[in-house]
């Protein structure tokens, strides 16, 4: 069904009259009101359907959709195969608003990002976590949560999932992620998981359906994160930093050679996080651990 037609609104002494156009689809009803024109959903493009049950249990990635929005927030559906070449996701908006749940430690909130120097906004905790950690690794140019939706048929009906995390990878690949849960996957994701993973890799992207992290991990890296402005960085003694670590050694002793604790501890830190210092992370951090200047680090500089 189309309707079409003019109305007029106030702003303060201003009027003026904005045209809309409604589309409402049988199938999936999907309406808009911009000026001048209208934001349609498209039905999906396939017929059949994607998840074949019987016997085999191929994915035919080609039968697969993306639902996202734009910059503008219009919603938009199209094949997979063809978006995932060539649409920046990681710009796009979430594909839905993160849910506020009573109860929750954590609310939906904002991670700065150290990659890209943006906000990012995520839903939950274990959302968060994950973004973190993303943010840590020298393979992710960019970052995302839920800005895209898979579509598929199944059975005869239309499923649809999305991923709680995209990363931009450096080599212009992309990457899904979802978290799995402290008691596993639910039969429900494992096998949404299976459909995504199919699709992704047919795209030549990645997906991984990740478990909860070691503890001790993540508090190593949430400690070194308050430290991951770019504020921190050793800036001109650079060098003076990367000599005192050029064999490993206790953090503490090369700090006290280098200055003012005060001062140098912060640089330390943000070395640490962005990688040009290295340490293990799956051990507490206290001030007598072993540090040394990762390799590639050193080289570069």
């Amino acid at each position: 069904m189309l309707i079409t037609g003019r109305f007029s609104c106030a702003a303060g002494q201003a009027w003026r009259c904005v045209e809309y156009v409604i589309i409402e689809s049988s199938h999936e009803a999907a309406s808009s009101a911009v000026p001048g024109a209208g934001c349609r959903i498209p039905e999906p493009h396939s017929t059949g359907g994607a998840v074949r049950r019987e016997g085999a249990t191929a994915v035919d990635a080609s039968l697969i959709d993306v639902r996202f929005r734009n910059p503008l927030g219009c919603s938009r559906q199209v094949p997979w195969l063809e978006a995932a070449q060539d649409v920046p996701f990681e710009d796009s908006p979430a594909v839905r608003p993160f849910p506020v749940r009573h109860g929750r430690r954590v609310a939906p909130g904002w991670w700065w990002s150290s990659t890209t120097g943006r906000l990012v906004a995520y839903g939950s905790g274990v959302m968060r976590t994950e973004l973190m950690l993303l943010d840590r690794d020298p393979a992710v140019a960019a970052l995302a949560c839920r800005p895209v939706e898979l579509v598929w048929r199944e059975d005869g009906k239309t499923v649809g999932h999305t991923p709680q995390l995209m990363a931009r990878l450096q080599d212009g690949s992309g990457l899904l992620l979802d978290c799995a849960g402290r008691s596993g996957p639910s039969a429900r994701l494992a096998e949404r998981a299976r459909v995504v993973a199919a699709a992704a890799k047919a795209a030549g992207w990645s997906y991984r359906l990740a478990g909860p992290p070691d503890p001790v991990l993540v508090a190593n890296v949430r400690w070194l994160a308050g430290y991951r402005n770019p504020r921190y960085a050793a800036g001109p003694w650079t060098p003076a930093l990367l000599e005192a670590f050029g064999s490993p050694r206790p953090a503490v002793e090369a700090v006290r050679e280098l200055g003012d604790p005060i001062a140098v501890w912060p640089a330390v830190f943000h070395a640490l996080w962005n990688g040009v210092l290295r340490v293990r992370l799956d051990e507490p951090l206290h001030e007598r651990v072993v540090v040394s200047v990762a390799r590639q680090k050193a080289e570069a500089a």
